[in-house]
């Protein structure tokens, strides 16, 4: 089986009639991948249910159904801006294989608001669209189970929703274990069995007395009224349960509300408050210590520049004065040299010459020193000795303001926001209605919890009052009713129940053993830790899944991570939809959900290109984003592209052709 087309009229969000052709068929190089991407509430859900509404009609499992009437979901899926004279219309093309022939069919169903007897027309087109196929219009039912059944189309069209589902409870959900049910056959051997109970009840009916038929008609009465309140208890519970997932929705929003809106930090106010003072009280510290720097020596750091100056000054009249001492100190060497000069036996030019060139040696030294202007800052040694000292202080009060500073702003920096946080806290009596709404919502979920239990208890035990009649029933039968005319039909039936019952077990057994190995196979196939297990096994009531190692210890499911869990239910569906050995299409909404980098390519490289020969991914732009989408056009995965543009002001989406995100 292929899709080969899906026409949309006014319905949902797809305003108009707008076509998407499926057809993933190339002659050169089939590609089994159709793209279609789009942002969450843009309509990928709407595709989904168009295609499960198309096959199935009344009995379709859409997603948003949920326990609305076939007629308000009718009117529900009618695009808002359609005229009540416009027509809501949906088409399925697709072909299959009778006969050893492909033939090709479309569906079209079509309705308008307030639909007539609350459903929609059904029709069937043949090869050409031009003439309908009345005789499957009336079996239609019928014709679509023998090649899509509904227990186990959840097997091909599936979400992630379903997968995260599976992945995160112990047993599978009931809309898997219907499909498991349906792919083992134990649907037809439950039927069978009950075909048999009515069978042996009419013939019992026709062997008793008029006494001995009027007390089995009590006993059916009974039987019949407490499987009537099986079923009105049984839809109570399911009632129940989604009242208490909405109820935990609430809470969850509540819960939300009170931290988003201020609950959270006015429980936490007096906290904010004292560490808002501790703060200020080390603020004004600081600016108490700039003060006390500001009282001393670092206004000086306003005129650097004079220091400077002065310093420079200081050291130049300083070595001044000393060039002119040590000048007088050599004039009066020069002089005693000179007259002990004289007492020598030395000629009188010679001493002439010694003399000039002391003198123009003293002068040259001193003319290098000569200052250029008389000095005016007069200052001592110690004097410029104290000004080194002010300096070195300044310089180290300068760097401590700095500190100082950089400290400041950051404490006005917490102080704002602490200020900002205290007034954003939700005022006593907000915080109030705020921390009402979340212990209403508390209470709430647990007295629905409470009726669920008590409702579920209630089931159980009209569970066995029914065992119990049922018994009653039979014993009664075998204790007074001895015709011998119908009694081997009775007999035979019993046997033939009693051979169905292991029928049934080894069946079961035959086909699990199959789907483990398959589940097995998908898993280690899509996992890139091989040594992670070595057999999964399935119950044969439940259908949960154990998973060992290598040493035949169980592997517990919480010890495998959130992507680990999504693999194995990816796996799981895999196998199962193996298993059933059907050809067909496999449509997948939102396929990557929490999976990390190295589990989203294994399935983006492994799975999506091997899950069938038609693959219909629904997808935002985190989930097959850029990396993802370019692995499977380079892999040449990628038959056809669409994006659902959806517009939120005018709120419709549009289907544009061999686009994607990129």
């Amino acid at each position: 089986m292929i899709f080969l087309e899906l026409v949309l009229q006014n319905f949902g969000p797809y305003s108009g009639r707008q076509v998407i052709n499926l057809d993933p068929r190339n002659e050169d190089n089939p590609r089994p991948i159709l793209l279609l991407g789009g942002m969450n509430g843009g309509g990928k859900t709407t595709l989904m249910d168009a295609i499960r509404l198309a096959l199935y009609g009344q009995r379709a499992q859409c997603s948003t159904r949920g326990n609305l009437s076939y007629s308000d979901f009718l009117n529900q899926c009618v695009n808002s801006k359609a005229t009540p004279s416009e027509k809501t219309r949906i088409e399925l093309l697709f072909e299959h294989i009778e006969d050893d022939q492909p033939v090709k069919y479309r569906i079209v169903r079509t309705w308008e608001k307030n639909p007539k007897d609350g459903k929609d027309a059904l029709g069937i087109l043949g090869d050409d669209d031009t003439w309908p196929v009345d005789y499957l219009t009336s079996i239609w039912d019928d014709y679509i189970e023998n090649l899509l059944p509904l227990g186990i189309s959840n097997l091909f069209l599936f979400d992630g929703e379903q997968v995260k589902e599976l992945a995160e409870q112990e047993t599978p959900p009931p809309i898997v274990v219907e499909a498991i049910r349906g792919l083992l056959g134990l649907e037809l051997a439950d039927k069978l069995a009950v075909d048999l109970d009515v069978l042996i009840n009419r013939k019992r009916k026709e062997m008793a007395d008029t006494k001995d038929l009027a007390y089995i008609e009590d006993i059916e009465k009974r039987l019949l009224q407490q499987q009537e309140d099986y079923q009105v208890t049984e839809q109570e519970l399911a009632n129940l349960k989604n009242q208490v997932e909405s109820l935990e929705t609430i809470q969850r929003e509540a819960l939300d509300k009170f931290v988003s809106e201020g609950g959270k930090i006015a429980a936490e106010r007096s906290q904010l408050e004292d560490k808002q003072k501790e703060k200020t009280a080390a603020l004004e510290a600081i600016r108490q210590s700039l003060c006390e720097l500001a009282a001393e020596i670092l206004p000086l750091a306003l005129i650097p520049n004079l220091l400077s100056q002065v310093q420079t000054q200081g050291a130049s009249e300083f070595r001044n004065q000393q060039v002119q001492l040590a000048r007088d100190v050599l004039i009066e060497r020069d002089k005693r040299l000179l007259e002990w000069l004289n007492q020598l036996t030395i000629a009188a030019d010679q001493v002439d010459k010694i003399q000039a060139f002391l003198a123009e040696d003293v002068d040259s030294l001193y003319a290098s020193s000569l200052q250029s202007e008389a000095p005016w800052l007069l200052a001592d040694e110690e004097s410029l000795s104290q000004l080194d000292n002010v300096r070195y202080h300044l310089k180290s009060a300068c760097n401590t303001a700095k500190q100082h500073l950089v400290s400041l702003r950051n404490l006005e920096e917490e102080i704002i926001t602490l200020e900002r946080q205290v007034q954003t806290a939700a005022e006593p009596e907000a915080y109030k209605k705020l921390r009402d709404a979340v212990e209403d919502s508390q209470k709430e979920v647990i007295q629905a919890k409470s009726k669920y239990e008590t409702t579920r208890q209630k089931l159980a035990a009209l569970t066995d009052t029914i065992e119990i009649t049922k018994k009653e029933l039979n014993d009664y039968t075998d204790k007074s009713i001895k015709h011998q005319n119908r009694e081997h039909i009775i007999t035979s039936a019993s046997k033939v129940q009693e051979t169905l019952k292991i029928f049934r077990e080894k069946l079961t057994l035959r086909k699990l053993n199959k789907l483990e190995e398959e589940v097995k196979n998908c898993f280690l196939y899509l996992l890139h830790k091989s040594d992670l297990v070595f057999r999964i096994a399935i119950d044969t009531k439940t259908f949960a899944l154990s998973l060992f190692d290598f040493d035949g210890k169980p592997v517990p499911k919480h010890r495998l991570s959130a992507g680990e869990k999504q693999l194995l239910a990816i796996a799981f569906l895999w196998g199962l939809a193996k298993v059933s050995g059907l050809r067909l299409p496999v449509a997948i909404d939102t396929p990557l959900g929490r999976l990390d980098s190295s589990h989203r390519q294994n399935l983006v490289e492994k799975y999506f290109p091997a899950a069938s020969h038609q693959v219909i991914l629904l997808s935002t732009d985190t989930e097959i984003g850029k990396k993802e989408v370019e692995t499977l056009r380079k892999n040449e995965a990628i038959a056809r592209e669409y994006l659902l543009k959806y517009d939120s002001s005018t709120r419709q989406t549009t289907v544009m052709e061999n686009q994607y995100f990129w």
